[in-house]
């Protein structure tokens, strides 16, 4: 038994090591077709991923409508827009992964949504399925390498797994590329269809330290137990692990709710430094995990971020040459 345990995990690390690390950016849809002024910070940082990222827009956690590729949207969530920035992207030598996700308004989550009947939740798979296959067509015609079938979908997920295994079983048909699906941090261990996927698909926005400026030693002992679980299911799947989302805001707390937007804090240019570095620390190097998109970055670099900015991107903050010194050598 244990022989075929190390046969497998051996397999895997050979699978992954083959490969570069995923050194990824969440690009920001554009209002304004990309230009080369847009795409060489991204080059310049030594990131060789970008993932693009079109929304379908929701009116409640309920309701089963999704409304995308609309002339209101921004330029880059439509497909005509994600196409042209794929084409962009690929010749600067970067890959893409698109990752068509749900926006609910008036701020409702998307790990919520679920329908109330079955009649309601059979209008909302068809629109979901439609929604999804357009921008695999999307990704198969402009040789796209990684398509993210949902983010952050989990109530979804676990009521209704006969839709999602049909759902892949449609996308396999359409793209040939590689296939992920990210759930969020508290969730990921309840997909039913990881063995389908290509990557384990996780944003990573665990809770690490209610500190208001954890020192990185402190933030990676309190990445072992997570780290432990995150690799079990990477062994467990034969599957390498994705950070399909990863990244902190620059204020005070920023690593005790990560995912939290909204969360008050002053201007903490350093807490964003530690996390991503303990983050790196842990992960870049381990042969089971892929690597990850950081979250996120604008196409308009010279007014983006900056020193007196609280928001995830770490454009003309100190946590920008941070990640291009990990991307340059990973």
């Amino acid at each position: 038994m244990k022989n075929t345990i190390a046969a497998s995990l051996t397999l895997l690390f050979l699978v992954v090591s083959a490969q570069l690390k995923i050194n990824g950016l969440s690009f920001v849809a554009s209002n304004n077709i990309i230009t080369n002024g847009a795409i060489q910070p991204v080059v310049n940082l030594h990131a060789n991923w970008v993932s693009l990222m079109p929304f379908g827009f929701m009116k409640s956690e309920s309701d089963t409508t999704i409304i995308y590729n609309s002339k209101r949207q921004w330029w880059g969530e439509t497909k005509i827009g994600i196409a042209q920035t794929a084409i962009a992207f690929h010749d600067k030598k970067c890959q893409v992964m698109l990752k068509p996700q749900i926006w609910i308004q008036r701020g409702g989550f998307t790990g919520n949504i679920s329908m109330i009947t079955d009649r309601n939740w059979t209008a909302f798979e068809n629109n979901y399925e439609r929604f999804i296959l357009d921008y695999a067509q999307v990704a198969a015609d402009n040789s796209i390498e990684i398509f993210c079938i949902g983010t952050e979908l989990n109530k979804f997920v676990v009521a209704r797994p006969a839709f999602w295994k049909l759902l892949i079983a449609k996308i396999k048909n359409i793209y040939k590329g590689k296939i992920t699906y990210a759930e969020n941090w508290d969730t990921y261990k309840n997909v039913s269809f990881l063995v389908s996927l290509d990557y384990i698909g996780i944003d990573a926005y665990f809770p690490l330290s209610k500190d208001k400026t954890p020192s990185v030693k402190i933030l990676r002992a309190a990445w072992q137990p997570l780290k432990n679980e995150i690799t079990k299911l990477s062994l467990k799947y034969k599957k390498p692990i994705l950070f399909t989302e990863f990244g902190y805001q620059s204020k005070d707390y920023a690593v005790d709710q990560p995912w939290n937007h909204q969360s008050n804090g002053n201007v903490n240019l350093s807490i964003q430094c530690y996390g991503l570095q303990a983050l790196f620390a842990e992960f870049w190097t381990a042969k089971w995990f892929a690597g990850g998109f950081l979250w996120k970055w604008y196409d308009n670099n010279e007014q983006a971020g900056g020193s007196f900015d609280t928001d995830y991107t770490v454009q003309n903050k100190p946590a920008e040459k941070l990640v291009q010194k990990i991307y340059k050598k990973s």
